[in-house]
Formats: C-alpha cells, sequence, structure tokens
C-alpha cells in the first residue's frame, strides 16, 4: 500500500464496501452471519498471531477484558448492520452507516476527554444531510434505517477505545484476535435469546463468501484499520469511511439492479458526502495556519 495513511484507509474502503455485498450474497440471519464470521476470524487472527508474533509481544492478561468488552460492541454494531440489510437493502443499510461522523462528533470528544470542535460537527451534519437526501422517503425501510443508524452509532464508539489502546503500543493483530470472541459471544447470546438457536453449518457458496468476510473484510480490513488509528484521528477515519455508501451503493446497483429504485436525490446525497470527505483536512489545515499565525 501506499505510505499515506489517508490513502491506505481510502483503499481499505473498498474492502469495507463489499462487506455489505458479501452479506447480501450469505443466506444467513443477521446473527448467524456475525458469530461464523468473528468465530472463523478468531481462529484466523489466532493463526496470524502465531506465526507472526513472538509470545513476548502478546497481550497482557489483565488487557483481555477491555479487548473482549469492544468486541462486544464491534459485535452488536455488525448485528445491526447485517440486520439492517436483511430489513431494507444494502444501499439504505450503508447511507444509515454514513451517519457515523455525526455520532463521532460527539463520542470521540466525550471518550477522549477533549473538547467539541465546532468544524466537526458542522460536517458531520452535512453528512447526515446527505444520507437524508440518499435514503430519501421509503416508509416501507424505516425499520431497517433505523437499525443501521444505530450500527453508526456503535462504529462511532468503539474505534475510538480501539485507538486509546493500539496508542498504548498494543499490536492491531492481537487485538482483533482477542476482540472477535467478544463479538462472537454476544451475537451467539442474542441467538439464543431470541429463540433462534445455534447457527446452521456453513455449506456450497456460503462457505466461501463466509471465508471472504472472515479473512479479508475482518482479520485483515479491521486490523489494518486498528493500525491506522496510530496516526489518523478517529473522526478523520470515520469520516473517510462514509464514502462506503457510495462504493458500496454503486456495488449494489451493479450486481443486484438496486438503482432502479435509487431517486436523483441519491447523486445530491453521495456528492454532498464527498464534499465533506475533501472539505474536511482542508479546514483543518486552514484552522491550524490560523492558529500558527496567532
Amino acid at each position: 500500500m501506499a505510505r499515506h495513511p489517508l490513502f491506505q484507509l481510502h483503499l481499505l474502503v473498498f474492502v469495507f464496501a463489499s462487506t455489505a455485498v458479501l452479506g447480501h450474497l450469505l443466506t444467513l440471519s443477521a446473527g448467524a452471519t456475525v458469530v461464523w464470521r468473528t468465530l472463523l476470524a478468531s481462529i484466523g487472527g489466532l493463526l496470524v498471531v502465531i506465526a507472526l508474533r513472538p509470545r513476548s509481544e502478546w497481550i497482557p492478561w489483565k488487557k483481555l477484558p477491555a479487548l473482549l468488552g469492544v468486541g462486544v460492541i464491534v459485535g452488536l454494531h455488525w448485528l445491526c448492520f447485517f440486520g439492517a440489510i436483511h430489513l431494507a437493502n444494502i444501499s439504505i443499510c450503508l447511507v444509515g452507516l454514513a451517519t457515523t461522523s455525526f455520532f463521532t462528533a460527539f463520542t470521540g470528544p466525550l471518550l477522549e476527554k477533549r473538547p467539541i470542535q465546532r468544524i466537526e460537527v458542522i460536517l458531520g451534519v452535512v453528512v447526515f444531510l446527505g444520507v437524508a437526501m440518499v435514503a430519501g422517503f421509503e416508509p416501507g425501510r424505516i425499520s431497517g434505517l433505523l437499525v443501521a443508524l444505530c450500527s453508526a452509532f456503535l462504529a462511532a464508539v468503539f474505534p475510538v477505545l480501539n485507538r486509546r489502546m493500539v496508542r498504548d503500543g498494543l499490536d492491531p493483530r492481537v487485538m482483533v484476535t482477542w476482540e472477535m470472541p467478544g463479538a462472537c459471544a454476544v451475537c451467539w447470546i442474542w441467538m439464543q435469546a431470541t429463540g433462534q438457536g445455534n447457527p446452521p453449518p456453513l455449506h456450497g457458496m456460503d462457505l466461501l463468501w463466509m471465508a471472504l468476510l472472515a479473512i479479508v473484510c475482518t482479520v485483515f480490513a479491521h486490523g489494518y484499520h486498528i493500525h491506522l488509528l496510530r496516526q489518523l484521528d478517529v473522526y478523520t477515519a470515520n469520516l473517510a469511511v462514509n464514502l462506503e455508501p457510495v462504493y458500496g451503493i454503486l456495488a449494489a446497483a451493479a450486481l443486484f439492479g438496486e438503482h432502479r429504485t435509487l431517486h436523483p436525490g441519491f447523486f445530491v446525497g453521495a456528492a454532498t458526502i464527498i464534499a465533506a470527505n475533501v472539505a474536511h483536512p482542508l479546514l483543518q489545515r486552514a484552522v491550524l495556519r490560523r492558529k500558527q499565525v496567532s
């Protein structure tokens, strides 16, 4: 990958966008999808860690409860994410997820104990308006959009916690290996509580889609995203990830014909989201220059 962390992040966004497509292709329920995804990711992550990291660099036992707790938040986020796809479609799910930056404008300062930045709130509102234009008025899919908004809120929480731990020197690959059991456990408990029982065995194309989801979109992408949080603040990272709806919705249009249900407001909303991503670093530089001059 290119050296600049923001460029690397945008490459990761393409991988993140494929998550929704794979979730649509899988025939499993949202709970079963996350249980299998996190279980396989736990095993895959452990094998990678054993192969590449000496035991002396593994995470201390006292850190494990925090990592498992973050994993619970990640699991609930994915549960809402795939649930929104089942309740609505890929497009509605992804535009709901794009409100993550709006929530991060508040969760970031709250969890990191720093002042709320006016520019982050303004751009978060701009993104939220763009999402509203993309979503349009589709009364039959309101439940899917609401669940996607819950997913976005949770996505505004766990990166802040991950950033704090990775900046303390924890290895991202080891973090993923321990977060996934927490995500797996909470989704398995949810399946039992809702009477769904254990997830069905994987077979046919589901096995292939799940392998891609667990290894490429989780072990690699989730771990590398944590790694980039050493160099990028959470708000910048989440604002860039707001391009995921654009890529994902275009993929959904090409693969599943969802563009037939999209209205012209989608294009205006997508342009609004892109404009917010472009404006954020430019405005940050302008504010920094003004402070240096003064």
